[in-house]
């Protein structure tokens, strides 16, 4: 499609993520600089097939760069995995005079805005926005510095009472099948395992640790463990099976939650998130599309849908050593 564009969608999807406003606004202010209309879709896919839409300018966007969360909302649309749901989408567009789209969101959303594009050759630009930093491509999403920060912030205090009663906690954090935010906040936090999908420890493994740590004088652990892991068949059971095995332990479960998810954006995600928005528009301006924009050694790339939903990136084994070794 060389349509020229004039006007831009932009809607968030799936689950939230500190920073989705900073880059919804980038979206906005950009358009605005240069002189390009912007419409608000709210709800993500499934206001798109309602056509709840709401014209945006630089003005709509103030104070919101702080915010968590998304003033757009955000929803999982069942509607849109239709043929007819996606046509219904295309006809709301080409009604508001909509000649592009920016999708904030995760593979679930590059996923869709790829197979709208295959069906409607619609231009669409996405942004990665999802704590888990999950999406290929990128170094880092929107939202996932913010969600490491909490997960430190809760860890360290978690760890107060560990110490007060000698207790090992199990803390899990978002991850289903990444298992960078337990990894990097383990590390952060001075846990004393980290338990991740890319990497399966194994109970008897596990345990030989733990021994180890008690016989070396402590008194107190913190395991990070992602919700991903596959040790056991859930965190509440891993935590029974430590205490059966190590009577030593008095053994206590943490679920973080959706607490990862809230909270205003840290400064990195939001000039993350404001330089991605900004580069949504440069790349739909240079004639760009089925690309998300993302940011590889500091520096803004565009990577095609296929690739950015074709899997994640790997996990950094150098971590893994370096909270092997400063966890003895």
């Amino acid at each position: 499609m060389s349509t020229k564009i004039t006007k831009v969608g932009v809607l968030t999807s799936g689950g939230d993520a500190p920073g989705m406003n900073a880059a919804i606004r980038a979206v906005v202010r950009a358009c605005a600089y240069n002189e390009l209309s912007c419409v608000g879709i709210f709800r993500g896919y499934q206001g798109l097939i309602e056509g709840d839409f709401e014209d945006l300018d630089a003005r709509s966007v103030k104070n919101i760069i702080n915010r968590g969360g998304t003033f757009l909302k955000s929803a999982r649309s069942k509607d849109f995995r239709t043929v007819e749901g996606r046509q219904k989408a295309y006809e709301n567009l080409k009604k508001a005079e909509i000649d592009a789209l920016v999708v904030i969101g995760g593979d679930g959303t590059f996923t869709g805005a790829s197979v709208f594009k295959g069906e409607h050759d619609f231009p669409i630009v996405g942004l990665p926005g999802t704590i888990d930093n999950d999406i290929n491509g990128t170094d880092y999403t929107i939202g996932y510095d913010t969600a490491l920060n909490t997960v430190v912030e809760a860890i360290d205090k978690i760890r107060d009472t560990a110490n007060s009663h000698n207790r090992l906690f199990l803390v899990e954090v978002m991850g289903r099948n990444a298992g960078d935010i337990a990894l990097n906040a383990g590390i952060g936090a001075g846990a004393e395992e980290i338990l991740i999908p890319e990497e399966d420890m194994g109970r008897t493994r596990l345990l030989e640790s733990l021994r180890r740590s008690k016989k070396s004088g402590k008194t107190s652990s913190i395991i990070v463990v992602a919700e991903g892991d596959q040790i056991g068949k859930n965190i509440f059971d891993l935590a029974k099976y430590i205490e059966e095995n190590m009577s030593a332990y008095e053994v206590r479960v943490t679920v973080l939650g959706h607490i990862q998810r809230g909270g205003a954006p840290s400064c990195y995600d939001r000039v993350l998130a404001s330089r991605l928005g900004v580069g949504a528009i440069d790349a739909l301006m240079s004639g760009q599309q089925d690309v998300m924009v993302g940011i590889a050694n500091r520096k803004i790339v565009y990577v095609p849908f296929a690739r950015a939903i074709s899997g994640q990136n790997e996990i950094d084994v150098e971590l893994i050593r370096v909270a092997d070794i400063t966890s003895v």
